[in-house]
């Protein structure tokens, strides 16, 4: 299943609980439409990505991550339903908001469709999670039950459900209201293998409420193709304003509220993967520029540790897409001469300076 499983580049913007969809976002084709082939499940296909980057993996909590695949079970069953206009998809509560006339030009989303949205929505396969995860790992983080982990902009359930299945409490956080519908059915939430799931819709940390629903206690705040510089201090004016995605607090802020929720020793990876930084002739493409937003002296000055500042891990991450498909079918990226992929590994060691 290529897709938007062949696209890494997240396509969908979250800017104070509004969702913005690109060109490049893909939303399942509607019950009418009949597929050109047989359309494989999405958790086999997830099974199957797992054994592909299995060989790429080192640390145990990596591999565990991928062997987890095989604890995802098939979401209960809910409606869903696609404009076919903006092919923006709609939960059945964001359905009764609609006039008659809208809803008049809904189509039903089929059951195998709404399946593979519920694990990777517009944002690609939650097996690219693997990566950052191994790097987690090299730094010390271990699976195990009672750990907290936070996914900042978690856009879709899989990785929680991987997470969860090793122990976490993983904790999904975005400002996407369409979230809390499509994970609203109980199954979706609480107890999954040793672990929890958990879904906090909200703006952190700029609202008190969402703050307080994360909580603190956390061993990882990771943030994966959410905090790029281009998002949140871009250097360039995008095209639409929308793309700037406004946390609502000063840099210090965010990092003292991280720093204070995480432990000692708490880990906050920022993995950005990325097209090629966009030309300077060309018109500035946000998502392109994954550099950290906060700069190595805000890290400190906040009492992090700085274990890994903007590393170059698209070497890495080519591989990975060659072995996930992504420079293949309709939606092929070129893996050789459009990519750009950095990270930042901090850690919590000391308190915030006043």
């Amino acid at each position: 299943m290529h897709k938007e499983r062949g696209s890494m580049f997240r396509s969908i913007f979250v800017v104070a609980g509004a969702v913005a969809a690109t060109s490049c976002a893909h939303v399942p084709p509607p019950a009418t439409a009949a597929p050109a082939e047989p359309q494989p499940d999405p958790i086999e296909v997830m099974r199957t990505e797992a054994k592909a980057l299995a060989p790429t993996v080192e640390t145990e909590l990596a591999r565990q991550f991928l062997t987890a695949t095989a604890s995802l079970t098939p979401a209960a069953a809910r409606v869903l339903w696609q404009d076919p206009k903006s092919e923006r998809l709609l939960s059945a509560a964001a359905v009764v908001g609609l006039s008659d006339e809208e809803r008049k030009a809904l189509v039903p989303v089929s059951e195998r469709d709404m399946q593979e949205f519920y694990y990777d929505t517009y944002y690609g396969t939650p097996l690219a999670y693997a990566r950052p995860v191994d790097l987690l790992g090299a730094a010390g983080v271990k699976p195990g039950a009672g750990q907290h982990l936070v996914d900042f902009g978690f856009g879709h359930i899989g990785q929680l459900r991987l997470f969860a299945a090793l122990g976490f409490e993983a904790i999904g956080v975005d400002a996407a209201h369409y979230l809390d519908e499509l994970y609203a059915d109980p199954t979706d939430r609480g107890p999954f293998g040793a672990g929890q799931v958990k879904i906090v819709i909200g703006k952190y940390p700029a609202d008190a409420a969402t703050v307080a629903a994360v909580g603190g206690d956390l061993d990882v705040f990771i943030s994966k193709n959410t905090l790029k510089r281009g998002y949140i201090h871009p250097y360039r004016t995008p095209e639409k304003p929308e793309w700037v995605i406004d946390l609502g607090v000063t840099d210090e802020v965010f990092l003292k509220t991280v720093h204070d929720a995480l432990k000692p020793g708490g880990k906050l990876m920022i993995y950005n993967i990325c097209p090629a930084l966009t030309p300077e002739d060309k018109p500035f493409v946000p998502w392109s520029d994954g550099r950290s937003p906060y700069t190595r002296e805000q890290f400190e000055a906040a009492g992090f540790a700085v274990l890994a500042f903007d590393v170059d891990d698209t070497a890495f991450v080519r591989d990975m897409g060659k072995r996930l498909r992504w420079d293949q079918g309709p939606d092929a990226t070129d893996l050789e001469h459009d990519l750009s992929v950095l990270y930042t590994l901090v850690e919590r060691r000391d308190a915030p300076a006043p």
